[in-house]
């Protein structure tokens, strides 16, 4: 079974900045090779609500990597964006604000036709998100209420963006990510991918292969979690 659509070629993020590190450094090397030949990449801020601010600094630190920058939010066609762009990146922040901006703007049918199409697709954190079937497994409040829950669906798992692992010394009483995760489960049988903050999930061929430094915990109904290293391809994991 294939557990990403066979034109999609993308780096799903956990977080774009990780302890020590500036913004995206810790995945620039695997951006740089995803946008070989591309010129431009087209960035959706709709995460955060100051998008001047972080199209601002995405431009920024794109220039620096040899790529111009457009934003979204300044588009007098969204949609006419979206099925013109070379590249997409999906920033982080509020995942339901992001999914709410992405219909009312009318582009999850486009960017989704897009990705399918082989446009390159960068996702952090929400952006990550959004790029799964639903948006079950975000940690966000859903500040903003969109009108479903379906994302993109350019791969067939989910994925659990920063994920912490219990801490043992802790007395907090309220559950653990790993807890919540066992709920969803409980009622959705689609397995998750609890992608701990410096690592990547490369998606290209129908798969996924885990980058970066961390391990990724897995998730599947009827089986006890598990983790799999880094560099691993995760198809044969998903079940």
């Amino acid at each position: 079974m294939g557990w990403a659509e066979s034109g999609v070629r993308a780096l799903l993020i956990s977080s774009s900045r990780i302890f020590g590190g500036g913004y995206l450094d810790h995945a620039e090397a695997a951006i740089r090779e995803l946008l070989t030949g591309v010129r431009r990449v087209l960035f959706i801020p709709h995460a955060l609500s100051d998008r001047d601010v972080y199209a601002e600094a995405a431009r920024k630190r794109f220039q620096a990597m040899g790529f111009e920058l457009d934003s979204l939010h300044t588009a007098p066609d969204p949609r006419a964006a979206v099925e013109a762009a070379e590249a997409v990146f999906v920033g982080g922040g509020n995942t339901f604000r992001l999914l709410t901006a992405l219909n009312d703007l009318g582009v999850l049918g486009s960017l989704r036709a897009r990705a399918l199409e082989g446009m390159p697709y960068i996702g952090s954190s929400a952006g990550t998100n959004v790029a799964c079937p639903t948006v079950r497994t975000t940690n966000d409040m859903p500040i903003v209420e969109p009108p479903s829950l379906t994302a993109l669906g350019l791969v067939c798992f989910q994925v659990n963006p920063h994920y912490l692992d219990p801490d043992p010394s802790s007395q907090h009483m309220g559950e653990t990510r790993e807890e919540r995760l066992l709920q969803y489960l409980e009622e959705n049988d689609v397995p998750v991918v609890g992608l701990r903050e410096p690592s990547i999930l490369r998606i290209e061929s129908g798969g996924a292969t885990l980058l970066g430094t961390a391990s990724a915990r897995i998730f599947r109904r009827g089986i006890a979690p598990f983790d799999v290293a880094p560099g691993a391809r995760l198809d044969a994991h998903l079940g």
